[in-house]
Order: C-alpha cells, then structure tokens, then sequence
C-alpha cells in the first residue's frame, strides 16, 4: 500500500504566493471601485432657514424647509433630482368678504380684469425657480410679479428641463382663500427632476399669497438660493 505525497518546492511556494498577493490587490481594488462609486453618487441634504414676511392683509411664512439632491445617475452632468419638503402658511387678514372674488372692473367683466393671476380667488401658491446657468441670487420683485400661481397642486414628482441661461418656475402645492384665517401647505419629499441643464444649477422656494376683492394684494416671500450641482 502506498500513499502519495505531494512535495512543494520553494518555487511552488512563491507562486501561491503571488496568487495570494494578486487576489488580495484585487479585492481591495473592487473595495476601492465602490467607495468611490457611493462617494460619487452620494445624497447631500441641505437644510434651509425658516423665513416670514408681512404684506397688505397677510403675514407669509416659511418653517421646516429642505432638500436632498441627487446626482444623476447617467453621470453626464445635464440631469439631476432635488427632493424638496417644507411648510407654508399664510396668517390671512385682507379679505373683505367671505368667497368673494371681485371686483371684475374690465370692459368684459371677465374674471381676471382685475390683474389676478388666480382668475379672482385669493390663494397660497408654493414652489421654486430653478435656474440653470444663471446666478437667481438677486431675483426678487419683479420676478414675483409674473409667477403663475394656477400651477400644480401637490405633486410626487415633477420634470424640470431647462437650458443654460433659462429660468423656470415650477410649482408645487397651492390652496384657495375664501375668507379671512390662518392657511398651511405642507409637501414632503417632492421630486425635481432637473433635465437638460448641462452646467450649475440653482433653486430656491417661493410663496406667494393673493388676495383680490376690493383691495388687491400679492405678497411674495423667496427661501434661501440653494445649489443642485
């Protein structure tokens, strides 16, 4: 009977060695791939301040805003998401009558006449400018003399292209005034996605308060400029 030994030489020994030496290099290198891979696709959170502003017949504030942004998963730098949560509320003292939605003082009588982008029904309107090439820091006024306040009510997810040196205002969540009282809108984890923008981007937030009737009013209150890459 006899057993059969296999006899390592020292040369065997060096190349196990190696194998050992290559497998382990390798290991570490797919370790290193996917740190870098999760470093490069990380979610940056951002919290905003809180902001308020008094205007003719309302007191407009802004509590609990922020956003997490996400770079685009293609990596080409012309697309990326930006989840945005926040509060609203208006404290609602200028409505001078229940419902009411006048005064239509145009040649038609049509609802409007009066400069009403809501087609005469006061109400809190939220959402953001998004920017894409364009430092929207210094936007203010006369900005918020032409945001649409008919837009979309609260929304899981809303597509946003725009190109460098465009300016889009997207809204979010909105709620009608009928009679004087306090009024909150809140959005959670609402989706931007940023399409087409091939260079920096920036948002911030804006809420604005209507109110028509015998004496018409809008004030407009702006969140801090926040970047999305």
């Amino acid at each position: 009977m006899f057993t059969e030994f296999v006899k390592s030489s020292p040369r065997s020994g060096a190349r196990r060695a190696r194998l050992v030496s290559v497998s382990v290099g390798a290991a570490a290198a797919v370790a290193i791939g996917l740190m870098s891979t999760g470093a490069a696709h990380a979610d940056t959170f951002v919290p905003l301040p809180d902001g308020q502003k008094a205007g003719p017949g309302a007191v407009v504030s802004r509590t609990g805003e922020s956003v997490l942004i996400s770079p685009s998963l293609a990596a080409n730098g012309a697309g990326r998401t930006a989840w945005v949560s926040g509060t609203v509320s208006a404290d609602v003292t200028g409505v001078s009558g229940e419902g009411e939605a006048g005064p239509w003082n145009g040649a038609t009588n049509d609802k409007g006449t009066n400069n009403s982008s809501t087609h005469g029904v006061s109400r809190i309107s939220t959402g953001y400018i998004v920017g894409c090439q364009v430092d929207i820091t210094g936007l203010g006024g006369s900005i918020g003399a032409g945001i649409d306040l008919s837009g979309p009510s609260i929304s899981g997810s809303l597509t946003v292209p725009v190109s460098a040196g465009q300016v889009k205002f997207v809204g979010v969540a909105g709620k009608d005034i009928k009679k004087n009282g306090k009024y909150a809108v809140q959005y959670q984890d609402t989706q931007l996605e940023i399409q087409n923008c091939g260079g920096f981007a920036q948002a911030r937030s804006y809420t604005v308060v209507e109110i028509v009737g015998n004496d018409y009013s809008k004030t407009t209150l702006y969140g801090q400029p926040f970047s999305i890459g």
